[in-house]
């Protein structure tokens, strides 16, 4: 299948430590990587790998980390031809503190890079994808990517993660086939289950099928007006490595749906995968 994913990318630092610190506390990191990060490019990282053709399209700044970003992403076999270059910029760099105690993962993310915008996407060509994933970010411009696609090509199978709340997304919903919701979102809108997450999600995407993964749980899913499966969390012997965990599921789903086309099935091998990756370090 050819996907598209449009989000950012990022530099990722990351620090792994016996223990989370406490406030005030200086420790000595056990070891350190630097990674490529984004939703979107990890999501396309393990779906190249599971024998799709992948692209991204986002903003890399003109720098020495967006090198390193470009050949990241041309060693996983993801295109980054229609990715726009803002010169007099920094690539976004997440500083990350990984817990060896619990596996956790805590972010200090910076940006001051242009979001990729309506004008860079209206030069892409969409006959060549089959499926597009939006990370869920800018929602001004994403809606008016949206509203292109389904003007030039209904057949694309379209995917929306809301990771954050933003204001504006609500209205992208419409133009979706899948969304893709994290508990962080849910939490954050004070829903603290995931009837009341999708019943506040369903006016604005009635049509669509909505997954939500809810961590050490497990994930839910709805279609139409139909309640809410439960499938349990898979769980590693030992818990190493969280982050890009979200991205692993999203992923999961993406290609189990385009397998089985199985709401049920695409949601227990997404769980499945993000389980495993979480028993390991990195993706």
């Amino acid at each position: 299948m050819r996907i598209l994913a449009v989000g950012v990318a990022t530099l990722d630092i990351v620090n792994r430590v016996d223990a989370y610190p406490l406030e005030d506390q200086e420790i000595r990191a056990t070891s350190q990587q630097l990674r490529r990060g984004g939703n979107a490019c990890n999501t396309l990282t393990l779906l190249s790998r599971l024998g799709h053709h992948c692209s991204w399209a986002g903003t890399l700044a003109d720098d020495e980390s967006s090198k390193f970003i470009k050949e990241e992403l041309a060693a996983s076999c993801v295109d980054t031809c229609w990715a726009h270059v803002e010169s007099e910029s920094a690539t976004p760099t997440s500083y990350i503190v990984s817990s060896q105690a619990t596996g956790s993962r805590t972010i200090v993310h910076y940006r001051n890079l242009p979001e990729y915008g309506e004008s860079q996407f209206s030069k892409i060509d969409l006959s060549a994808f089959d499926w597009i994933h939006f990370e869920g970010r800018n929602p001004k411009a994403t809606l008016g990517m949206l509203k292109r696609i389904r003007a030039e090509n209904s057949d694309i199978r379209i995917s929306l993660e809301l990771e954050k709340p933003r204001g504006g997304l609500k209205q992208c919903l419409a133009y979706v086939d899948v969304v893709m919701v994290s508990r962080a979102y849910a939490l954050a809108k004070g829903l603290d289950s995931a009837q009341k997450l999708f019943d506040y999600l369903h006016p604005f995407c009635a049509n669509a099928l909505c997954f939500l993964a809810w961590g050490e749980e497990g994930g839910w899913y709805r279609t139409g007006d139909c309640a809410a499966r439960f499938l349990p969390a898979f769980k590693p012997g030992h818990v190493i490595d969280t982050l890009g965990a979200g991205d692993v599921f999203n992923a999961g789903l993406i290609d189990g749906l385009q397998k089985w086309d199985d709401p049920n099935e695409a949601l227990s091998y997404a769980i499945r995968i993000a389980g495993e990756k979480c028993g390991r370090e990195g993706l």
